[in-house]
């Protein structure tokens, strides 16, 4: 099977005689054993049933006690955290990234840690200490599964700074940011030299104590990058909920003044825009434009959004403006205005500027193909495609069969570790579980087409 893969790979490439749009029909499931694509099928019809996201952990003790922890977790393994998860041990691991890459796809990891914004606080900052080793074994990870990059030299890994600094702490920054006057006192400035000399930065609104681990998590985070620029990895940070996304953009542009100077080598620190936010449109458009006056390289994943109900929920409970589009529809149209004003700007700045059209949907994924042909931006260049581990695989396939630079989204870890954070990221993407009706028909088809022996399709 992996043979076969590897000599249709070598087969891809861009079309010639310009831009054609792409087929997202399940033609590229021909690359997939049917033991995949049931499993496919199964999971993700079982993910679509809203009492399991719901109340997945009860249902995971619930198993346990019934079936014993044997029989359950070797259940699990064989369906949900099969699917969406590349292994425990960096073997496993990289076998999984073998697979994918012997389909035209690529790896990018996340390490499954993070605390939740409303949690106790852990263990203090030997917890954080102990996220920011896995962060550290993850940038090892990522480097030793592509020894040889690719064309754009882009060997990309998630980054979650709530694994490395207190949600609290980023909740009270929000707030001094907010108030008149805090912008020379925590400017990306400020912090970066703080991150680079090492010396104590005091924050006048911040406790003793906050001030303190301010001065530990930046000195995480710059580690952090500071390995992976050594390594030659890419960190893309995740975007969060609106109440800390405003601290998380500060630490973030105080990465880059540090890492995405020209000197460097482009971007190195990423930046994530939810497209389900009202103001993310000139959020962006600000970003592009202090980018360009600093002559920084400028990194970004353009998502739609996962939080929206909790979004929701803090709003009415606050009393606030709700900061969320009205619809799908709205947030549709904001991921499209998002998307141009990118494209144009790579297709000005070039290898100065990346970024990830991090979407499950089929039109802004043609909307991002057409628009990189009509701009000159080439398949396997600065502009890249992102889709999850176990999902959306008939766009993902479609585009790394045609040339395109497309990553899937890995967690790995034991079960203990990511049944967790999957059960957190379900009952963040509903929507996308529940949306993902088109792929689970296209996978019906395809095995569909095999059970009555009509063989194994035909690739164009």
């Amino acid at each position: 099977m992996l043979r076969t893969c590897r000599v249709l790979c070598s087969q891809a490439g861009p079309s010639p005689g310009g831009w054609k749009p792409l087929n997202f029909d399940g033609g590229a499931f021909h690359l997939k054993g049917t033991g995949e694509l049931t499993r496919a099928l199964l999971v993700l019809r079982l993910c679509a049933w809203p009492p399991l996201v719901t109340h997945g952990l009860a249902l995971q003790a619930w198993s346990r006690r019934l079936l014993g922890s044997r029989l359950s977790d070797a259940f699990l393994r064989a369906s949900i955290y099969g699917q969406f998860v590349a292994g425990e041990t960096a073997d496993e691991v990289k076998g999984c990234v073998q697979q994918l890459q012997a389909l035209g796809l690529r790896p990018l990891l996340a390490v499954p840690t993070e605390e939740e914004p409303d949690s106790a606080v852990k263990t203090g900052e030997a917890w954080y200490e102990g996220n920011f080793s896995a962060m550290l074994r993850c940038v090892d990870l990522s480097r030793g599964l592509l020894e040889t990059p690719g064309p754009t030299g882009n060997i990309l890994m998630q980054l979650k700074v709530t694994a490395l600094t207190s949600a609290r702490l980023c909740k009270e920054l929000t707030s001094c940011i907010r108030k008149p006057g805090a912008s020379l006192e925590l400017s990306p400035e400020r912090l970066a030299e703080a991150m680079d000399s090492g010396q104590d930065l005091q924050v006048s609104c911040l406790s003793a104590e906050q001030n303190q681990h301010l001065q530990a998590s930046l000195s995480r985070l710059h580690r952090v990058v500071q390995h992976a620029r050594a390594q030659h990895v890419r960190l893309l940070v995740d975007a969060e909920y609106t109440f800390l996304n405003p601290a998380l953009s500060l630490l973030v542009d105080a990465l880059a003044r540090r890492w995405n100077s020209p000197g460097e080598g482009g971007p190195w620190v990423w930046n994530t825009y939810q497209a389900y936010l009202k103001d993310t449109h000139e959020r962006l458009r600000q970003a592009v434009e202090a980018a360009d006056r600093s002559g920084l390289a400028f990194g970004v994943k353009l998502v739609r959004g996962a939080y929206l109900d909790k979004e929701r929920q803090v709003a009415r409970h606050q009393g606030t403006e709700d900061p969320t589009q009205p619809d799908y529809e709205a947030t549709s149209r904001s991921y499209s205005r998002c998307l141009e004003l990118m494209l144009t700007h790579v297709s000005h700045r070039g290898p100065m500027c990346h970024l990830m059209v991090a979407s499950h949907n089929e039109e802004s994924v043609r909307q991002a193909t057409k628009r990189m042909w009509e701009l000159g931006i080439p398949l396997d260049g600065p502009v890249c495609f992102g889709q999850l581990l176990g999902m959306c695989d008939h766009v993902s396939l479609a585009l790394g069969q045609a040339g395109y630079a497309v990553y899937k989204s890995i967690p790995y870890g034991s079960l203990e570790e990511v049944i967790p954070y999957l059960i957190r990221r379900a009952q963040e993407n509903r929507s996308v579980l529940q949306g993902a009706r088109r792929e689970q028909k296209l996978l019906s088809q395809e095995l569909r087409r095999r059970v009555l022996g009509r063989g194994l399709r035909v690739p164009h």
